[in-house]
């Protein structure tokens, strides 16, 4: 089952990876959206809101390849966006070590029960623009 000692993919070593990895998702995305909240701020911070009229969200901010594009043009509000999808990706990521731990531990009932869930994941993620 993987629990030795010396097995690179025992089970106390994923969850350890997989804590790791969760941290490092947290910590990623967090200092993304800071950084864009800072050029947001420096850019926007001076401005009176307008809250008699909605304004919802630009299209370009809609879209992944729309908020890469704003990201790279360090718009705050592409950034912040870019650091969302990060924090939205890292339980993604997670699912996808803990597949590759029970595959490599040759676990396929737990390889299986976790691709249902990545399924699950991801069609509750894109299934609206299917």
């Amino acid at each position: 089952m993987g629990t030795e000692n010396g097995n690179r993919w025992s089970d106390q070593r994923v969850e350890q990876m997989i804590g790791g990895l969760l941290a490092f998702g947290l910590a990623l995305a967090a200092s993304v959206v800071l950084i864009g909240a800072a050029i947001y701020l420096m850019r926007h911070g001076g401005e009176k809101p307008d809250y008699r009229v909605f304004r919802g969200e630009p299209a370009d901010l809609r879209t992944i390849p729309g908020i890469l594009g704003d990201a790279c043009q360090l718009s705050g509000r592409g950034i912040i966006q870019l650091g969302l999808l990060l924090l939205l990706a890292t339980p993604v990521a997670r699912v996808v070590l803990s597949i590759f731990a029970f595959a490599v531990q040759r676990d396929a009932l737990y390889v299986v029960v976790t691709l249902v869930v990545l399924t699950l994941l991801l069609y509750s993620i894109v299934g609206a623009y299917l």
